[in-house]
């Protein structure tokens, strides 16, 4: 497995843990923001990802779902991004 394919692994391996409440939410966007950088996709991957981890950040800053920011909403976004940049790296 190339090693972009491998960094991709480890992120979702990060959501996986987040969504099983093992690893916090401001963890989860610093793993996603230093990793994702190192993957050569188009620069709109970065808007977009950027964007959705700005969100997740400041989702964290409440305990609940809010009707501004639905964390379960805002993970299945990465989810979406990231089945995206495979498909990317894998053209």
């Amino acid at each position: 497995m190339n090693d972009h394919l491998h960094t991709l692994d480890r992120l979702l391996d990060a959501l996986a843990a987040c969504q099983r409440g093992e690893l916090p939410l401001p963890q989860l966007a610093e793993q996603w923001r230093s990793a994702a950088n190192a993957l050569p996709l188009p620069p709109r991957y970065a808007t977009v990802l950027g964007d959705l981890l700005d969100r997740i950040e400041a989702s964290a800053l409440f305990s609940e779902e809010s009707c501004s920011f639905s964390q379960k909403d805002l993970l299945a976004g990465l989810q979406l991004w990231a089945d995206k940049a495979r498909g990317a790296l894998n053209s």
